[in-house]
């Protein structure tokens, strides 16, 4: 009896690792197609030199406060969509209702980032950049912003389709989306094939454009495929609903604030290391790039497992809710081992990727960079475990106490180790990078003890 109950529970761990991976394997090369698109950026832009990877940089990252803030916002509509179909697996009406009004507050939630956005050359002023820089990275801003509503649009729908456990198609239209930026990123920004050299301004341009193509691409689909075009999306857009919109922004808005949080945190080290000097802001924009394509991958799986969390927890299957979130957390934890590990023997590999090492200019950038990736190799694990973690937890529809510790591990630990360490030890940028790793591991932590203690703490029964 007890050897084949020990066969059937090995069974419906081996059928959840191989549901979690149908369902993340789209996802996280989504992740990595979005990525790529910012990545293509900063290659382009380093190939012009490093003064213009360094205004990029600074632009990138304030555009994504604004960009990560909109899509904590609006990833509020996976664990709602995913808990209803565990429910009744033909549910219609509430998940278009919770479709149409997430998209209802991407748009409550584009036009301040617009307006703030727009100045971007006086808020890098203030920040202390310098003010060709500052001038430089705005071009870049006013031009890369207007792909923010679109991008929102799509994380919409590509929560809807996931919810379905039918992500292909985010995947299809990601990939065209990196070869369509890639193509057009490289005629405005150097002036080929008959385009205008526009340099910076011609990267934002081209990254808002592909925003564009991936939102008109997935609602193509979601129109037009028999599997999803029975739920009307777009249908009676314009009805109100005010406690769906009330319970995005509920549910939603303590993810934003901490995946705000985690993202600004990082922006606030690009700006930490333009008072260091460009070299270092150009080193960093290297090193975080990389470490941000490897962060696509955990992130994937925490997509996914709010998505099998929340189909469980619609179940009221606490079995189900287990193997669920630590599978994807196995699978996130074993992949950053293995990133990790190439950081520590292949640096050197992983920056040529974005700089010409023939060119003298870039020697100390090269060096700088392969020192932050020493450091980002050894936080590999945590911010695996920090971010499945999350993702575990907002199945279950519990974002609030998440969001205090986001606060506190990022916000006090981090930015106070890393500032101390850089400009207090006279560490420098390692002394950022740094602060970051411990930020990171506090979080982790705390989530991880948090998913632990679901039950006592009655995050399951809600």
């Amino acid at each position: 009896m007890l050897r084949g109950t020990s066969i059937s529970e090995i069974g419906l761990w081996r059928r959840e690792v191989r549901a979690t991976l149908l369902l993340a394997y789209p996802l996280i090369l989504t992740n990595l197609a979005q990525a790529t698109i910012h990545a293509t950026d900063v290659v382009l832009l380093g190939w012009v030199g490093p003064r213009a990877l360094a205004a990029g940089a600074l632009g990138v990252n304030l555009f994504n406060a604004c960009l990560i803030f909109g899509t904590g916002l609006v990833t509020a509509s996976a664990p709602m969509m995913a808990r209803e179909l565990g429910r009744f697996r033909h549910s219609v009406r509430d998940v278009r209702r919770t479709v149409r009004q997430a998209m209802w507050a991407a748009v409550a939630v584009a036009i301040p980032c617009w307006m703030f956005l727009w100045q971007a050359a006086s808020i890098l002023l203030f920040l202390g950049q310098e003010p060709d820089l500052a001038a430089e990275a705005a071009l870049f801003v006013r031009a890369v912003m207007w792909g923010l509503l679109p991008y929102f649009f799509y994380l919409i729908l590509r929560s809807f389709i996931s919810a379905l456990e039918k992500p292909i198609w985010s995947l299809i239209v990601g990939g065209v989306a990196v070869i369509f930026n890639a193509g057009l990123n490289y005629c405005l920004i150097f002036g080929a094939f008959g385009f205008p050299a526009l340099g910076l301004l011609g990267a934002g341009i081209g990254s808002a454009l592909s925003n564009l193509l991936m939102f008109v691409g997935l609602a193509v689909v979601v129109v037009r495929h028999r599997s999803f075009r029975r739920y009307r999306l777009f249908g009676r857009f314009w009805r109100a609903d005010w406690e769906r919109f009330r319970e995005i922004w509920r549910l939603g808005l303590p993810i934003a604030v901490t995946l705000f949080m985690e993202v600004s945190i990082f922006n606030a080290a690009v700006f930490l290391m333009g008072l260091i000097s460009t070299a270092a802001l150009a080193a960093h924009a290297i090193a975080i790039q990389i470490a941000a394509l490897s962060f696509m991958v955990p992130l994937g799986l925490a997509q996914a497992v709010t998505v099998r969390v929340g189909l469980a927890a619609g179940r009221r299957d606490p079995a189900g809710i287990a193997r669920a979130g630590w599978t994807s957390f196995a699978l996130g934890e074993g992949f950053m081992a293995l990133m990790a590990l190439l950081m520590l023997t292949a640096p050197y590999l992983l920056v040529h990727g974005f700089l010409d090492e023939t060119d003298p200019r870039n020697a100390e950038v090269i060096t700088l960079a392969v020192s932050f990736l020493a450091v980002a190799a050894l936080f590999q694990i945590v911010d695996g475990a920090q971010a499945v973690g999350a993702g575990m937890l907002r199945g279950l529809h519990d974002t609030t106490v998440p969001m205090i510790y986001a606060a506190l591990g990022y916000w006090v630990i981090g930015l106070g180790s890393g500032v101390a360490l850089a400009f207090g030890l006279g560490w420098g940028g390692i002394g950022i990078w740094t602060g970051l790793a411990l930020g990171l591991a506090v979080v982790a932590v705390l989530m991880v003890t948090r998913w632990m203690r679901r039950d006592a703490l009655g995050l399951t029964s809600r």
